[in-house]
Formats: structure tokens, sequence, C-alpha cells
């Protein structure tokens, strides 16, 4: 476990950039990652919400590393809340336990091995 995620590609994919309303961004779970979208920024920058987007898979390589998604807009996905602290933006309430964000790009994978 790196950082407090279960792969060495989220941990160092944490970053501590500055959020704008409609940036890409990337969800961080234990291995896993979801593409999302900024909607929300608080004032002192430190706060910001992403929505989950839709992520289609356009590869054909089965259950592989090699993944490859398109995204679209996803209105009906709940918000969610990060705060940026210590160890880079983290889900806000989780005493930075909680999932990581990665802001400037989009990126989605699913883990096959768990």
């Amino acid at each position: 476990m790196v950082n407090g995620f279960g792969s060495l590609v989220n941990a160092l994919s944490v970053s501590a950039a500055v959020p704008v309303v409609g940036m890409p961004a990337t969800i961080l779970c234990w291995t896993d990652r979801h593409g999302a979208t900024v909607t929300w920024v608080s004032p002192s920058g430190k706060t910001c919400r992403v929505r989950e987007c839709i992520a289609r898979r356009i590869d054909k390589n089965g259950m592989s590393e090699a993944q490859e998604y398109e995204y679209s807009e996803n209105l009906a996905a709940p918000e969610r809340e990060f705060r940026l602290g210590k160890r880079g933006w983290r889900s806000a309430g989780t005493r930075g336990k909680g999932n990581g964000l990665s802001l400037g790009h989009r990126s989605e994978y699913h883990d096959y091995s768990f």
C-alpha cells in the first residue's frame, strides 16, 4: 500500500493542482480510477466538488491492463466533495483516508485482479 492507495499509479496521480469548474478530474480509489468533472470550487480553492462521468470502454482487450475509455457527462451522478490537505486532494470528511483526486485529466481503470 502506497500513501494510503492500493497502487503506485494512483499514489503518483494525486495532485495539488488548482481546480477550475469544468476541469477534467480522476477519482482515485484503492486501485481503480474513475473519470470525473469539477463542478464547484470554494472561494479559497481548497474545496471542490466533482461529478463522475459515464465511461464507456472502447477497446477490445477484455480483462487486461490495457483499457481505453471515452467519457460523457453524467448530470444524474451525485457530486462528491474533496479537500486539499497535506496528502493532496482527499474525500471530504475522511481525515485524509478517503479517495484521492487528480486534476487536469480523466482516467478510468478497473483492476480485474480483485
